[in-house]
Parts: structure tokens; sequence; C-alpha cells
């Protein structure tokens, strides 16, 4: 595939749990020879109108995404947002709602991690996301760093995901609720990661058909942990329901996502058709 096709539509920045700029994020494309990125913070759509106005200073088409956290019955996941009006006042205020959830959250697991004789404070926080909002990620950084556990994975084992000593819950939307904030304000709706729902892909059908109901336009079918024969699978699921297919690196940095650019760009042999059928989804600006 040459160069001049690639595209990559999962990417995070400074403005959620990302390690670079979303400047720097278009220059490293740039440089990589990639077409077309979105970033896709968590809950958050900040860093769009930096990396949209250094794509175009670039040539880099730049699409407005996002990755919002939501719940469907039991089952946690992330809804993508592509093509949306990030401006959109209603799309913001309801933006806002998930990340004073998120602050909330916070001030519970640094009281958990204090009451297990690990001493944190919100302040010290501050430096590992100076550009955007805070989240377990930031706080996983600071454990490491603090030396109360090894690595990130480790943090999240023992102390921050779910079940853990100081883990928190916090408020998300539904996804139908999710789909229809993003469908609102102009956008379409994709299921991130599938197979990490549901390794086997067996009960993914009816889910992705519970949530074409409420207006779910796509599927994340290319990302790093899908193997050939999930993407096969995949595809056969997307063809049989009508959605559109999506695909990215769910890129956090170097450092943070394990690989260097050269291997960034191997993971990202998406083709550029994949946003020209988003581009001309009826409906969709």
């Amino acid at each position: 595939m040459p160069l001049s096709s690639v595209i990559d539509l999962h990417i995070h920045s400074t403005f959620s749990d990302g390690l670079l700029k979303p400047a720097e994020i278009v220059d490293l494309a740039e440089s990589r020879g990639l077409t077309a990125i979105a970033i896709t913070d968590h809950d958050t759509a900040a860093g769009t109108d930096e990396s949209m106005e250094r794509g175009h200073e670039k040539g880099i088409e730049v699409i407005s995404g996002i990755e919002i956290s939501s719940w469907h019955g039991d089952t946690s996941m992330h809804i993508l947002g592509y093509r949306f009006n990030h401006g959109n006042r209603l799309f913001s205020n309801r933006l806002q709602m998930l990340q004073d959830g998120r602050e909330t959250r916070n001030a519970r697991i640094i009281e958990n991690l204090n009451r297990l004789g690990i001493g944190v404070d919100a302040g010290e926080l501050q430096h590992y996301s100076e550009y955007g909002q805070t989240g377990r990620p930031h706080i996983a950084r600071l454990l490491v760093d603090k030396g109360v556990t090894k690595t990130i994975d480790l943090a999240f084992k023992n102390y921050l995901g779910r079940g853990a000593a100081a883990y928190a819950e916090r408020f998300r939307f539904s996804a139908r609720d999710a789909i229809a904030m993003i469908r609102e304000a102009g956008g379409m709706a994709v299921l991130a990661h599938p197979s990490s729902l549901d390794p086997s892909l067996r009960s993914l059908f009816p889910l992705l058909k519970d949530l074409c109901r409420v207006g779910l336009e796509g599927v994340e079918v290319y990302y790093p942990s899908h193997s050939p024969k999930t993407v096969k699978t995949l595809l056969k699921i997307a063809g049989e329901l009508g959605l559109l297919i999506t695909g990215g690196s769910d890129f956090h940095g170097m450092e943070h996502s394990g690989y260097n650019a050269q291997e960034w760009l191997r993971r990202t042999l998406i083709p550029y058709d994949l946003v020209t059928a988003i581009k001309t989804t009826p409906g969709k600006k």
C-alpha cells in the first residue's frame, strides 16, 4: 500500500492520556507519511482545533474524533465519534459531565490510596496531565515514579483496575446516549476495539445489532491486537449489518505504546478509502 494512502483514526494526545501534544502528533504523522488522522482523546475534543490547524499547515487531513467511555447492559465499552461539530455547545456540555465525573473519581482514588498508606495528592498529578484532563493512566504513572509499583500494568492490576484496592467508579453515559450525542453533533458513532469486549467474538453480532438499533454506524476492524482471523470475522459481521469500517493504532506516544515511529507506521497500514466512506455517509459533515 503506498504511503500516500495510509491513515490512523485512533490516536491519543496530552489532552487525555497520550504523551504528545496534538500538533506534535500531526508533525509525527507527516514525517511518517500518513495522509489522514483522527485524535480520539478520552471524553474530550479539546485538542481538535490545535490538530486541525497544524494539519492545515502540514497538508495532513485531520478528522474530528473522540473516544467516549460508556456502558451497555453490564458491559463497559468505548464509543468512537468522527466528523462531529466539536464546537457544538450541547455536545460540549455533555462532555463536561464526563470530565466532572473523572475529577470526582480521581478524588476517590486518591482517598483510597491514602487509606492504603500510599501518600498521593491531587497536586502531584498536575505534572502528568498538564494539558488536559487527569485519569487513571496519570495516577498509574505517578505510582510508578513513586516506586509504589514497577509498571503501569501492575498499577492497574493492584490498585486502579476494576475490583482493585483503590478502584472507584465514575459517571459515564449509556452507549445509547453516547451514540446519540455524537449523532446530534453531526458525527458518526463507531464501536472501539470490539475484541476487547469478547476475544472470541461470539457475542459480538447480537451486541452490534443492538447498538445499530440505537444509531451505531461503524465498527473498528483494524486494530493492533486484532489478528487476521479477527479482522476477517469483523469484516464479515460489518458487511452483514451494513456497518462502516474504521481502524487505528490506539497510539499514545512511543514510550507509552512500546514501539517506535517506524513500527507505528507498520501498525497503521489502513487505507484512505475508510475516510472516504466516512465523509460520504449521508448526514455527515
